[in-house]
């Protein structure tokens, strides 16, 4: 119950000289408001047998109550010692009835920190635990001893405000585990101490020499980084601008750490890896982020949740030809696509008549086959359909050009920890002569050296407008078979090097790059997983990146994945093992941007992976739609472009993420398909876009004997695709 004025009134007049300034009394209460959980932890601790009436915990309340009596404002209009000593008994009186003054102001286990009486000039740092939760484990309850004495810290507040702060260390006497705000260290049985965190803390430490944060101000810079793309750089500089001129200043460093001591506590979390993640205690950023990126994912990561999403963007009923028709649909055969009728292409298909057109591998039937009905007694089901493509952004790796290792020094380092003695070596391949001297990339042969030159000059005469101007050309190309691809490309033509053309020459001038972040995501937009292409985006490298993905929840895969390759990704599998599992799962389809710009003679990509055929082969992938004038058409069901959305927002962190080390990379990636994760869920629940019950009802539904009846028009399409899979057998 909260304390009346009169009660109020009692407290000040019971525990304050008539002397003392009002200010000053009410700063002492909200510090003994603010002790309110050392006075929990003596409580656990006297529970236990044959323990002092005078614990740990009480001395340091004591000792805080004292320190609070002598403030600045204590002794205004009344000083020297007999003050002091005046201040003093009436400290040690509040210690003694300190339960009682607990009571008077209201102060319990249901409202023990609200709202401070007077400023917030001081606060307490401890565990929220009262027990040990390293002996909880092995089902034991433990109470907490005072570690040390308390000591002080700094802590930046929500507000922007450094506060003077005592911290206070659990400690438990039977397995040597140390409770800080944020973690708990405890030694491992071979002579180390690990630590896990604590993932509801209120503070987090982002400096051993004593500089903590408010969780508060980690969310912030998480606002920041979705809404201004801010780095912490930017975040650092930003508070420092709003403290006061003098004060302590935050550092890149504690920046930084405030970011990997948040993100870190979020992505374990969100990867259902909190329960068993630890590492080294008090380790250094770099190792701890090193333990962190090793636990949800290194070069990739899958989000287990979202396996299982679902939502009326990326999950529909499963849907077949007589839908169609119910819904009025007229038909369109893939006649004249280009110049290319389908007879031609089907013809070519079966016997290769047509040199021009480029058949179906073996082992692909001619067409799809007729999805008229669902079979009696079966559920209908659902389909789900996942978007992937490839953005052209990565961090750098040693310059060698079979080595995947990272840099060992990522300011302007080429090679990684084993090739680091290349660098005395000429940079032009395979020469294998040393360097001229130590600053030099070549060695001393002038046609190497004038080369080398040349290659510095590359863009000495391209202002940064021509450059965009030759990116925009070279995208525009119109010799390129395929649509052209997102990413901004630069070709600058180099002089051949004794007869090897220019752009043939193998050098390690700089250092290379990982090609592409691969990504996937469902249709609405929801990301699943993201891994790195090293070299190209080649159909193995893609297989496995998908393989990877659905290896442990292969009845999760989706009906439907939209690739800008997807006809090579299919001929790739279909080659390599025509039994693979992902031919009888999944089909593999073109998005609609880059499907335009595929060849009309290619008989897979037009028979197979249509995004939206209209000859009703592929009934889930359309819908039916009726305009203004009562006319029905035929509209794509599915967003097959929400892996190029999911590129354009990531165009905002490209520069952040081009300077990162692998391991900042690796988590900064986490971080932003996390947060994307979460934007997308925020979208989909305002919009109302959740599957209901009724959806899994439908789906789940047994259709009846001769629910779905199949006219004569399509037995005629089922016969002609029967004999059709015959001519290809023969």
């Amino acid at each position: 119950m909260a304390p009346t004025v009169r009660d109020l009134i009692f407290v000040l007049e019971m525990f304050f000289p008539r002397w003392m300034a009002m200010g000053q009394a009410l700063c002492v209460l909200d510090t003994v408001r603010l002790l309110f959980p050392i006075l929990q932890l003596h409580r656990r601790q006297r529970q236990d047998r044959r323990q002092p009436r005078l614990t740990g915990w009480l001395k340091s309340i004591l000792a805080s109550i004292k320190t609070a009596y002598q403030g600045p404002q204590a002794h205004i209009g009344y000083g020297g010692r007999e003050a002091e000593a005046e201040a003093e008994e009436y400290a040690e009186a509040m210690h003694g009835d300190l339960e009682v003054l607990f009571e008077l102001m209201g102060w319990d286990d249901e409202h023990p920190v609200n709202a401070g009486l007077y400023t917030n000039s001081y606060l307490v740092l401890c565990t929220e635990r009262r027990s040990c939760a390293v002996c909880a484990i092995t089902g034991h309850e433990a109470s907490l001893r005072r570690r040390i004495e308390g000591r002080r810290v700094k802590v930046l507040t929500a507000g922007l405000r450094w506060v003077q702060a005592e911290l206070f260390v659990g400690h438990c006497i039977n397995c040597r585990a140390d409770h800080y705000p944020d973690r708990v260290t405890y030694p491992n049985g071979h002579g180390e101490r690990i630590e896990r965190l604590e993932y509801d803390t209120k503070y987090l430490r982002i400096s051993k020499h004593g500089i903590w944060t408010e969780r508060d101000v980690a969310v912030m810079q998480e606002h920041m980084l979705l809404r201004f793309r801010a780095g912490w750089s930017n975040v650092a500089d930003y508070i420092n601008d709003l403290l006061p001129q003098g004060t302590l200043q935050v550092t890149y460093r504690q920046s930084r750490r405030l970011f990997l001591e948040h993100f870190s506590r979020r992505l374990l979390v969100a990867h259902q890896k909190a329960h068993d993640f630890t590492c080294p205690a008090h380790p250094s950023s770099q190792m701890f982020a090193e333990h962190v990126r090793r636990k949800i994912g290194e070069d990739g990561g899958v989000n287990i949740q979202a396996l299982h999403h679902g939502c009326t963007g990326c999950t529909h009923r499963k849907r077949y030809r007589a839908d169609l028709v119910q819904e009025g649909a007229m038909f369109h055969e893939i006649d004249a696509v280009a110049g290319i009728q389908r007879a031609d292409l089907e013809l070519a298909a079966v016997d290769n008549a047509n040199a021009e057109i480029r058949p179906i591998p073996v082992g692909i039937p001619i067409r799809p086959p007729a999805q008229d009905a669902p079979a009696p007694g079966e559920p209908r089901g659902y389909v789900r359909m996942a978007v992937m493509d490839g953005k052209n952004v990565g961090h750098r790796i040693c310059a060698l050009e079979d080595c995947r290792k990272p840099l060992i020094n990522f300011r302007d380092g080429r090679f990684c920890q084993d090739h680091t003695p290349m660098q005395d070596i000429c940079g032009i391949i395979p020469c294998g002569r040393p360097v001229r001297n130590h600053s030099a990339m070549t060695c001393d042969d002038p046609v190497h050296r004038n080369w080398h030159q040349q290659w510095l000059n590359r863009f000495s005469r391209l202002s940064f407008p021509g450059v965009q101007r030759v990116i925009r050309q070279q995208r525009l190309d119109p010799n390129a078979g395929h649509a052209p691809r997102a990413g901004p490309t630069l070709r600058v033509n180099l002089p051949a090097l004794n007869e090897i053309p220019g752009d043939r020459v193998v050098h390690t001038f700089r250092a290379r790059s990982v090609y592409c972040l691969e990504t996937l995501q469902w249709a609405c937009g929801m990301p699943i997983a993201w891994g790195k292409c090293y070299k190209s985006e080649s159909q193995p490298q893609v297989y496995a990146f998908i393989d990877r993905v659905w290896q442990t929840h292969r009845d999760l895969r989706p009906g439907f994945i939209a690739y800008d390759d997807a006809c090579d990704l299919l001929r790739h599998i279909v080659t390599q093992n025509p039994g693979d599992s992902w031919l009888t799962t999944t089909k593999f389809i073109v998005d609609a941007w880059h499907y335009i710009g595929h060849k009309a003679t290619d008989a897979l990509c037009r028979m197979w992976c249509n995004p939206a055929p209209k000859d009703g082969s592929q009934p889930d992938l359309v819908l039916i739609q009726e305009d203004e004038d009562g006319a029905r058409h035929q509209i794509r069901a599915f967003n097959t472009e929400t892996a190029e959305q999911l590129n354009s927002w990531l165009d905002g962190f490209e520069a952040q993420l081009r300077n990162m080390t692998n391991i900042n990379y690796d988590i900064f990636v986490h971080t932003l398909f996390m947060l994307y994760a979460e934007r997308v869920q925020r979208r989909i629940d305002s919009s109302g876009d959740a599957l209901d019950d009724g959806f899994w009802e439908e789906v789940d539904a047994r259709a009846e004997q001769g629910e779905a009846a199949i006219d004569d028009r399509m037995r005629v399409d089922q016969d002609e695709a029967a004999i059709d899979d015959r001519m290809r057998v023969d």
